[in-house]
């Protein structure tokens, strides 16, 4: 493969050059580029910098054409094209050029907006005074005015500033930007107000004054312009614009896409829009698949596939997601959408049922494409067996929180083989937790805190009033969350150390309607009152209370300490059960210092 030794050229054309350009189509925009937004207050610092000769940056724009990039083309706000292709497409610019063209070429009034984001329509002028005037702030020399041309004040009836005729423009010394690049217009304007002063010496030198410092300069301008070739490669395109774009919006690979399936007529939008609906009609747990998500879960079935077919390389990293053939696409969107069905089912058997106690987001990539791989077998008992090891120990592993590209392609790949009689997954042999890792599990911001309170749904966890197994229908009737079971105001009461009755060993998923029940009491005290006052019987309710791996002598009499260790125990018996893997260093010195004894 031929090695590129730039990727990219550089030059300086002329301002009314590059806008031109933009008039006839020759330089046009990629479909992925946002809607142009700047304010009025934007445009007129800008059109200031310009008529001064200072620099308004570098723009970037690529070739088109050849074997390189293609994306869909659509020309710049206020130009009318009919099928014409460009030369090149602006990658970096848009606001800019946009704001320059329609202020100083366009003939027709500007649609921007004011600070407050008010819609309005604007013309611009210069004060050729106050331009020709050093004391003077040139921002203040760039006019405004409403599409009418008349500046008015006290609610309209007094008008401040009329420029609806030329004559008016000569009165006010004004001058309209949107014919300075109109050699023809600029030069009727010039004579224009030369007769309209009688050819008075005076007005003829201010006049001459204006062309000469303020004009021919802006006519000269030039913007620096950096160029891509043609051969540029698509993640190279990606990556310049996002460090060029700082201030801007970012590039994102959808987007890239986007533009480059619109150049074969395939509207990926449009697409990935209606499988967002589908899927949140499938179920809340997978209300957050995003179109990241999506295509990388789309690029790794494509890449499986093709590994299956030919031996290459698994792999779902942002240059193979820019990669993806439109053909690969359109192959498996279908059974990617089919895959996500099944695993919101799996999520279900597992006890997860919406994204707020989704441990992973981003699990969710190999966990579709598994789904999607496995066909008929993904009913199997013994596959989903190894699934649900293969799912916690992901989560209580925690191995999905950096960047997982690396991971996803040997997920799919291990997980295939595993259920084949193959060795065990890497996901499964890098699995570890600690036991102390207890204790620091202190809100739902990490993946092994959900994790945990999973299980404990998994479990068969029953409300402390109602009995009922906090199975899906409970979940979303009876606002069901995480609460403690020795209440947060006993054991600041009790000067017990947040980090332990915080923790999710003193945690249990509840019904809102349970937990106003304990009352931030102490456990005997709220054990007693739910007897009493909810005619619990008290074997069903300690029934109720092991379900949740809770032993209820330690909440009888209050033993905070020994209730800790029982739970803890439990909870390291419950992981272990749920990844198949044994827990080390229960009774490590690290343990024992943070229990007061051993977890064993």
């Amino acid at each position: 493969m031929p090695t590129i030794s730039n990727t990219f050229g550089t030059e300086e054309p002329a301002l009314g050059d590059l806008l031109n350009q933009i008039e006839n189509g020759s330089i046009q925009l990629p479909d992925f580029q946002r809607g142009w937004v700047w304010d009025d207050h934007r445009i007129r610092a800008l059109i200031a910098s310009v008529s001064q000769g200072y620099p308004v940056g570098a723009l970037m724009s690529m070739e088109t054409g050849g074997n390189g990039v293609r994306f869909s083309p659509r020309p710049f706000e206020g130009v009318s094209l009919h099928g014409k292709q460009p030369d090149f497409l602006m990658l970096d610019g848009q606001q800019r050029m946009t704001s320059l063209y329609l202020s100083l070429r366009n003939k027709a009034a500007v649609p921007t907006c004011d600070e407050r984001k008010k819609e309005m329509q604007r013309f611009y002028y210069l004060d050729m005074a106050k331009c020709l005037n050093d004391d003077e702030d040139r921002f203040d020399a760039v006019i405004s005015v409403p599409e009418d041309r008349k500046i008015t004040s006290d609610f309209g009836r007094v008008v401040d500033l009329d420029l609806g005729e030329r004559t008016k423009e000569y009165e006010a010394g004004t001058f309209p930007l949107n014919i300075i690049f109109d050699t023809e217009l600029t030069t009727h304007w010039v004579m224009g107000y030369q007769k309209h002063f009688g050819f008075d010496s005076e007005k003829i030198e201010f006049l001459f004054k204006f062309q000469s410092g303020v004009i021919l300069p802006f006519q000269k301008y030039k913007v620096p312009v950096i160029k891509l070739l043609k051969e540029t490669p698509k993640e190279a395109v990606c990556q310049v614009f996002e460090n060029v774009n700082t201030g801007g919006v970012s590039l994102t690979v959808f987007e890239l896409l986007t533009a480059t399936y619109a150049a074969d007529d395939f509207r990926l939008r449009p697409d990935w829009e209606e499988r967002k609906k589908t899927l949140k009609k499938i179920d809340p747990v997978l209300n957050d698949v995003d179109e990241t998500a999506y295509l990388a879960a789309i690029t790794l079935l494509s890449s499986y596939r093709r590994h299956l077919a030919t031996g290459s390389a698994v792999s779902c990293k942002r240059k193979d997601v820019l990669n993806l053939a439109l053909t690969d696409y359109q192959t498996c969107a279908d059974d990617l959408m089919e895959g996500l069905k099944k695993t919101a089912k799996f999520l279900h058997s597992q006890k997860i049922f919406d994204t707020k106690n989704l441990p992973y987001q981003t699990q969710l990539i190999p966990l579709s494409v598994l789904c999607a791989c496995l066909g008929l077998r993904f009913d199997d008992h013994s596959t989903k067996q190894l699934m649900a090891r293969w799912y916690w120990c992901g989560v209580l592993g925690e191995l999905y929180g950096g960047a997982n590209e690396t991971r996803y392609a040997l997920d799919i790949q291990n997980f295939m083989q595993w259920i084949g009689g193959g060795d065990e997954p890497v996901t499964v042999r890098d699995a570890n937790f600690d036991p102390i890792r207890l204790l620091s599990l202190q809100t739902r911001n990490s993946a092994a805190y959900k994790g945990i309170t999973g299980l404990m749904m998994g479990f068969g966890s029953k409300d402390f009033i109602s009995g009922d197994t906090l199975q899906q229908t409970n979940y979303f009737d009876d606002a069901v969350d995480i609460h403690h079971i020795f209440p947060s105001n006993y054991c600041e009461h009790q000067g017990y150390p947040r980090k332990i009755w915080n923790s999710v060993v003193n945690k249990a998923p509840l019904s809102a309607k349970t937990n106003r029940a304990l009352g931030g009491k102490a456990p005997s005290n709220y054990l007693s009152r739910l007897v009493h006052t909810h005619k619990i019987d008290s074997d069903a309710l300690e029934d109720h209370l092991r379900s949740h791996l809770i032993n209820p002598a330690f909440l009888l009499s209050d033993n905070f300490n020994g209730f800790i260790v029982d739970r803890a125990k439990a909870l390291l018996d419950q992981i272990e059960k749920a990844t198949g893997k044994k827990i080390s260093g229960r009774d490590s010195d690290e343990t024992i210092n943070a229990f007061g004894v051993a977890l064993t």
